[in-house]
């Protein structure tokens, strides 16, 4: 029987819903990964996740991290009304950006500000920094050396750079790049202990948390990069060196719930065409990722998620509408899970990572 989900659990996860099952209140962690439009795939997902699978009241917090689209979820999810927050980003996603022939840096900036402010909508800038049982935390990459200049020529060079010394070490992307964390945490982040990178955390507020979530989703050399209030340097997409978030969850003893594109997971993003980097399993041992199958996959229209490819690839005409039809597609994977759920069945579809 062909499923529309696909199932992955690190040891500790694994052992965690044996014992009893997939609940809220065992989840201390959601992550997001970077991917521009292929959010849309899981739209049906993020709907059931956080319209109905989330939906109580919680006894402690559930911490939200992301970086560029997958910051931008997390920003949906922690407001009042998260699926009505998903709705008009998935519309405005698929339906408003329009673009010329061959747009500057600051077109695509300008189409971005407009997409993020239909997100956040009216209250939704409030009701982040109110939510104190969901924490969100939005990565970026502030930018060093030759990466901190938003000229094209010196901005080229510091990503050819960072491509070159990421082929020996990912730890060599220091040298260009520093995380930044923006978090409504405080003092209970979890990822206070990060160590693989220089990180450092920053309080989100109503001064900075438009520029952060815009700087988390702006890709050198595509979008302009940005000055968020009370730092100093050009902040850049948070992809850039947490692509799909192989990074420590921290201690907790609870859950990481991962709705992911993909059954695997890409560090960073000079890493995207190193088939041999993949992380193990040493961060995701009380990971779940849930993620499209193979078959769901093969049957979406083109056979594929939908990428940033799309906008060069394909006319208005036809990504609109095929865009739109990945969304109604994905209500088949929240279902699966609402009945995976009901019926008991999470922990015998699962496969150990």
């Amino acid at each position: 029987m062909s499923t529309a989900l696909s199932l992955r659990a690190g040891p500790d996860a694994l052992r965690i819903i044996r014992e009893r099952g997939l609940r809220p209140e065992d989840v201390d962690v959601v992550p997001g990964a970077s991917g521009g439009a292929k959010w849309l795939v899981l739209a049906g997902l993020d709907r059931f996740l956080f319209g109905e699978f989330f939906r109580g009241e919680r006894v402690r917090p559930l911490h939200l991290i992301g970086s560029s689209i997958g910051a931008w979820r997390m920003a949906a999810f922690a407001q009042r009304d998260p699926v009505a927050a998903l709705d008009r980003a998935h519309r405005a996603y698929i339906h408003d950006q329009h673009y010329s022939p061959k747009p500057t840096a600051r077109e695509v900036t300008e189409v971005g500000l407009r997409l993020l402010d239909v997100l956040l909508g009216e209250t939704g800038v409030d009701e982040i920094l109110a939510n104190k049982q969901k924490h969100v935390h939005v990565i970026t990459a502030e930018g060093r050396g030759l990466a901190a200049s938003d000229r094209r020529i010196l901005l080229a060079a510091s990503m050819a750079v960072a491509a070159a010394g990421n082929l020996l070490s990912r730890r060599t992307l220091s040298l260009q790049l520093r995380r930044f964390i923006f978090n409504t945490a405080g003092d209970d982040t979890p990822f206070a202990a990060l160590d693989d990178f220089e990180t450092t955390h920053v309080p989100l507020t109503r001064e900075n948390i438009r520029p952060a979530l815009l700087a988390s989703a702006s890709i050198p050399l595509v979008l302009e990069g940005v000055a968020i209030p009370g730092t100093n340097g050009i902040h850049w997409d948070g992809g850039v060196l947490d692509y799909h978030l192989d990074m420590d969850f921290g201690a907790g003893k609870g859950l990481v719930l991962y709705p992911h594109f993909y059954p695997h997971v890409v560090p960073g993003w000079f890493d995207k065409s190193l088939s041999w980097r993949r992380a193990r399993v040493d961060n995701f041992r009380r990971a779940l990722i849930i993620a499209p199958s193979e078959e769901f996959v093969a049957a979406l229209p083109g056979g594929k998620i939908p990428d940033r490819k799309d906008f060069y690839i394909m006319s208005e005409a036809e990504r609109i509408p095929r865009w739109q039809q990945v969304v109604d597609a994905s209500r088949q994977l929240g279902d699966e899970l609402r009945e995976l759920l009901a019926t008991g069945r999470v922990a015998e579809r699962i496969r150990p990572w």
